[in-house]
């Protein structure tokens, strides 16, 4: 059998992925922290497909070497690697914490890019393969109090475009899903911005983010960017003047959360 790999399965868009892609026929190995939530997760997929747990902190520097060992030990043919997992404060770089800044690279650059070059290999050889990495529409801002989010998703976007470019003509294909703001736990939102932010459509579900994001990634295109306004605003997010943007940091530093 054809396993998919997700990260970060025990919650959010992690789950869903889980689900749509066991309802796709494929085995899972759901990665997360949260053991409690990686339950819940297998419970809701049921019996239909085999499920390999895999507790495990994505920011330790081993952690792709660990997850590679125990689905080779298990026998788990990957065919599918998503890369979901993902941290987000709001905050500026000289009041986060270092052990945050440390986090929030390992997850989102080191282990995903050492998930993918363990994985990679395989796929070639047997001639196929799928990689979903979560970028984000972030990416292209330079944005304080989100800089260092921004930042790291503009590595994701960066390394999966080369990597897709090496694996042409293998049958391996590389999709980057640039998401806007969708509305899961994720996003420090209080809920009265939150549903302003749903009412205004500049948040979708994350059921349309990742059922987008699936179909791209299995018509294997290079990226997919769910949401008119996002492709609306990405020419304007780019050009916003320093000045400008600190004036916004200013007022809202008051109401960013540290962490």
């Amino acid at each position: 059998m054809k396993y998919a790999l997700i990260t970060g399965a025990a919650s959010g868009m992690g789950r869903i992925y889980a689900l749509r892609l066991a309802g796709k026929g494929y085995g899972l190995v759901l990665v997360d922290i949260n053991h409690t939530g990686l339950l819940e997760t297998e419970g809701m997929v049921g019996k239909a497909v085999p499920v390999l747990k895999i507790v495990q902190d994505l920011s330790v520097a081993d952690a792709a070497d660990i997850i590679y060992e125990k689905t080779q030990a298990e026998g788990c043919e990957v065919e599918v690697l998503v890369n979901n997992a993902g941290v987000m404060f709001c905050q500026g770089m000289a009041e986060t914490s270092e052990r945050m800044l440390r986090v929030i690279m390992m997850v989102h650059m080191n282990t995903p890019l050492m998930l993918c070059r363990k994985y990679v290999g395989p796929m070639k050889e047997r001639g196929c393969g799928y990689i979903l990495n979560i970028s984000s529409l972030a990416a292209w801002m330079t944005w304080p109090g989100i800089g260092m989010y921004g930042a790291t998703k503009r590595f994701v976007r960066n390394y999966s475009r080369e990597l897709r470019i090496e694996c042409q003509k293998t049958g391996v294909s590389v999709t980057n899903a640039y998401f806007g703001a969708v509305d899961t736990p994720l996003i420090p939102l209080k809920d009265s911005l939150r549903r302003l932010a749903r009412g205004l459509a500049v948040m979708i579900t994350p059921e349309k983010a990742v059922d987008r994001a699936l179909r791209a990634t299995f018509r294997r295109r290079r990226g997919v960017m769910p949401g008119f306004l996002n492709k609306l605003f990405l020419p304007l997010i780019v050009i916003v003047p320093d000045c400008l943007l600190g004036w916004i940091y200013r007022k809202a530093k008051p109401y960013l959360m540290k962490v």
